[in-house]
């Protein structure tokens, strides 16, 4: 498997760039660029009122009112502290960094800056792995529409953590090749004791979304993760959150892929 950046890697070296050439002592330039990420998240970064040590990267997510619901200001500001700004027009969240005053890990604030997708995404992921942690139920079950169309269910049991991802698959052809790519998964994870359940279920979904309004069609699939207290504890949960919250694109980025392969088989 192809592993996809959990990071915007765009986004963190341009922010190293601007760092590295100030403590080079070359004079600031203007910036004013604009980085599309996976599902529809675009990133801003630019000068703010035309001061070029003054770098503002904003983000932006269709879904960032749902993941609020679930304590995103919150561990944005744990995670971000002072870099958080005011937010940019159009987008839910800003972080600064000043070119005068650089940090001595300022590498690491690139990176941050880079995952600010990512930790978005954990916060439905942390509070439910605490209800689960806690041996609670959660209140009700998370409903994040990440794009158009597709949807990420959080469920927390005292002994589980349910992930189910819905998706849309553009034809039959990317429907049999998302069924092997599962398939591959599934055999992938008897090799291993410690990976998490997974399942898949085309056109209606799984028993745990029953009685709710998921769709039903011959281009939907569902993937299910079932998560224990080893995927979700303290000591692992980064790196389940980490792997989880792209699984998606993981998905749709083999299907382009082997879709490719067999172009060039053909017709080479």
């Amino acid at each position: 498997m192809i592993l996809l950046e959990i990071n915007n890697r765009t986004v963190e070296e341009t922010l190293l760039l601007k760092f590295k050439n100030a403590l080079a002592g070359h004079k600031p330039e203007s910036i004013d660029v604009t980085v599309a990420d996976f599902d529809g998240v675009l990133f801003h970064i630019s000068n703010i009122k035309g001061d070029k040590t003054k770098i503002r990267t904003s983000i932006s997510l269709k879904f960032y009112k749902e993941l609020q619901e679930h304590g995103a200001d919150e561990l944005l500001k744990r995670e971000y502290g002072s870099l958080l700004t005011d937010t940019e027009d159009g987008f839910n969240v800003s972080v600064l960094i000043d070119l005068e005053n650089i940090p001595d890990n300022y590498e690491d604030i690139a990176q941050k800056i880079g995952l600010l997708k990512r930790n978005c995404f954990a916060s439905v992921f942390e509070k439910y792995f605490d209800f689960q942690e806690q041996g609670l139920e959660g209140d009700k079950r998370a409903v994040i529409h990440y794009r158009n169309e597709e949807t990420m269910y959080v469920e927390a049991k005292p002994d589980r953590v349910t992930v189910v991802f819905s998706t849309i698959f553009k034809d039959d052809d990317d429907v049999i090749l998302g069924k092997v790519f599962m398939q591959e998964l599934r055999e992938g994870r008897r090799a291993s004791h410690t990976a998490p359940q997974v399942l898949f279920s085309h056109r209606e979904p799984p028993l745990e979304l029953a009685n709710t309004d998921a769709r039903i069609g011959d281009n939907i699939g569902y993937v299910t993760f079932v998560l224990f207290p080893r995927h979700t504890n303290k000591e692992t949960r980064d790196n389940t959150i980490n792997l989880i919250h792209m699984f998606r694109d993981y998905l749709h980025y083999h299907i382009k892929v082997n879709m490719f392969y067999h172009f060039l088989v053909e017709y080479l």
